[in-house]
């Protein structure tokens, strides 16, 4: 009995020892072979493209927080109209907007059409004419569209131009696309998943507190809206001299407003007063109830998943005891079960 107890545990441990480094059996076969590759082309599981595309996926960040903002507060704003000639001299976030659409067409033009991709029998593709075609049919269009520096090719000669403008550079949302099926891998971590969850609940939140911001400012003209609400609670009325309320105080309550609809405990000190007002906020309240529950869902998801694992190794370890007794081995063959089974090696077998 005591041979077979340490044959169980010789087993287990070589399981663990395979498992563990690695090998053959693990990782995929194109990692194992020697990369045979054209010149200047990138190994799509390269370090230098781990890095780039980590780059790459913090510019889209910036991209979908920043360009919503900016189209809907900052380009109609009264003191960037002033700046409509200058376009990237006078505001640093030009600039970066700059940067931004440099390093997406370095990405499209260089980067994506150098870098090889795996077929579907599992075959390293590093052929250029190839990959361009593969590019063509998939991701090239998008990211061209979401790279086109709206700025440069559209003069601003107005009010309307630049809203036009602030609604086309939008499109870099297009991105977030191709973000979300590199951020699928991570989906096997709970943890991973509430915190991404958590991080699109957030997004949205600040999207619809843009798209809140422009409906109060298409209907500045009236006195109704909610903008002219938040001035006279602060004193900033809308008028010839005070353009009414800051930024940040615009910015603030209508984040402020999302948050609160979105999680459905609203307490009514900032409120829709006209028809698109109200029709916006009933659309902000069937969002928030559909992102609630996914967002509850999947935590409940994650701490059964945690239990349920708790439950199979408790379950396993009684199965083994009751073996153990079963096979009325001593008490020490168990404790030595236990041993083994946690060393990093097999252990060679005991003689009879």
């Amino acid at each position: 009995m005591k041979n077979r107890s340490v044959y169980v545990s010789t087993l287990i441990c070589e399981f663990k020892s395979q498992v563990l480094s690695l090998g053959a059996d693990v990782l995929p076969e194109y990692k194992l072979q020697a990369p045979r590759i054209h010149k200047w082309t990138v190994l799509h599981y390269s370090p230098f493209k781990a890095v780039w595309d980590w780059l790459i996926l913090l510019l889209v960040i910036y991209t979908a927080i920043l360009t919503p903002y900016s189209a809907a507060f900052l380009l109609n704003d009264h003191e960037d109209l002033g700046m409509q000639g200058c376009i990237y001299s006078c505001s640093p976030l030009n600039v970066v907007d700059l940067i931004v659409d440099i390093m997406f067409i370095i990405d499209i033009l260089i980067i994506n059409f150098r870098t090889t991709y795996v077929n579907s029998n599992d075959e390293v593709v590093s052929h250029p004419v190839r990959i361009a075609v593969h590019y063509f049919k998939g991701w090239f269009l998008i990211d061209m569209v979401a790279a086109i520096p709206f700025d440069l090719l559209i003069y601003r000669n107005g009010e309307e131009t630049t809203t036009l403008i602030g609604l086309l550079k939008t499109a870099r949302l297009l991105r977030l696309v191709r973000v979300a099926r590199k951020l699928d891998r991570y989906s096997e971590y709970g943890a991973a998943v509430l915190f991404l969850l958590m991080c699109t609940f957030a997004l949205i939140a600040h999207w619809l507190a843009c798209i809140w911001y422009a409906i109060g400012s298409v209907e500045r003209n009236g006195s109704i809206g909610w903008l002219h609400t938040l001035g006279d609670q602060l004193g900033k009325h809308f008028n010839g001299s005070i353009p009414g309320p800051s930024i940040k105080d615009k910015y603030v309550t209508a984040l402020y407003f999302t948050f609160s609809s979105l999680t459905s405990v609203g307490f009514g000190n900032v409120s829709p007063n006209t028809n698109s007002e109200k029709i916006f906020s009933i659309c902000v309240m069937l969002i928030g109830s559909l992102m609630y529950a996914s967002i509850f869902g999947n935590v409940s998801a994650i701490i059964q998943r945690l239990y349920s694992g708790t439950a199979r190794y408790h379950t396993q370890m009684l199965r083994v005891r009751e073996f153990i007794r079963s096979t009325r081995s001593p008490t020490h063959s168990g404790r030595g079960w236990r041993s083994t089974s946690s060393m990093p090696g097999p252990t060679p077998m005991a003689s009879t």
